[in-house]
């Protein structure tokens, strides 16, 4: 089992870029002082901006800490998960909720020590509606009994109702904006939306923003009430 070439935090733990990965998990720490974070999921406002990669490697670096983190993909439009972890996606999340597999079954090892993945399995017809139902609270459930911290993929905001659905089951959300490939006014739009779904936005992530002098690396700002900056890719 052998994971894909974004997972940096992996193949090259001592990187500027992993050092970065390391930054937001101490943000997303801090941010559970009050109240430690359970479940946590990323989205993004469209497609192709990087939240699937982000996910990972934070799941990477948490493991690394020697938390044990179940990476739950959730986004059952576009599933990627499964292929930075070169795991397949045919049996996983949907065929749970519709009762065809346990959820031992499923949950599956990574190269990764203390890291597990649960895949989208087949992209279903009704995504909203399995994202509602009380199958999913109960599968999410039974995962905070599995895990240190639960970490959930969704879809973009934008396109779909998945995420907003999702949002008063997790305990936070961070919101990822690629520069330069999203509006603004969509950005807004998005944290509005979330709000309105009662959401608890631990901080916005904005990636593919170049540092001055530098070819390689992106610049990642993590923001909750002035939370520190970092350095990073998507």
């Amino acid at each position: 089992m052998s994971e894909g070439p974004k997972l940096i935090t992996h193949s090259d733990p001592k990187s500027p870029i992993s050092e970065a990965y390391r930054i937001l998990r101490t943000n997303i720490q801090f941010a559970g002082l009050d109240k430690p974070l359970k479940r946590v999921a990323i989205t993004s406002s469209i497609p192709g901006e990087g939240k699937s990669t982000t996910m990972a490697n934070l799941g990477v670096t948490m493991a690394q800490a020697g938390t044990k983190v179940i990476i739950v993909n959730a986004d059952l439009r576009r599933p990627f998960i499964g292929k930075l972890f070169g795991l397949s996606e045919h049996i996983g999340l949907t065929t749970v909720l519709m009762g065809r597999v346990s959820l031992d079954e499923v949950i599956m090892p990574t190269a990764v020590p203390n890291l597990f993945v649960l895949p989208s399995g087949p992209i279903p017809p009704n995504p909203s509606e399995l994202l509602g139902s009380q199958a999913m609270a109960n599968l999410l459930a039974e995962l905070d009994k599995k895990a240190d911290i639960v970490l959930i993929d969704c879809p973009p905001v934008i396109a779909v109702a998945d995420t907003a659905i999702l949002a008063p089951k997790v305990d936070g959300i961070i919101l990822l904006a690629r520069i330069g490939h999203v509006p603004k006014d969509l950005v807004l739009k998005t944290k509005a939306n979330l709000e309105a779904a009662k959401a608890r936005i631990l901080g916005v992530v904005a990636s593919r923003v170049k540092i001055q002098g530098s070819h390689n690396y992106y610049y990642y700002y993590y923001s909750e009430d002035k939370k520190p900056e970092g350095k990073g890719t998507r």
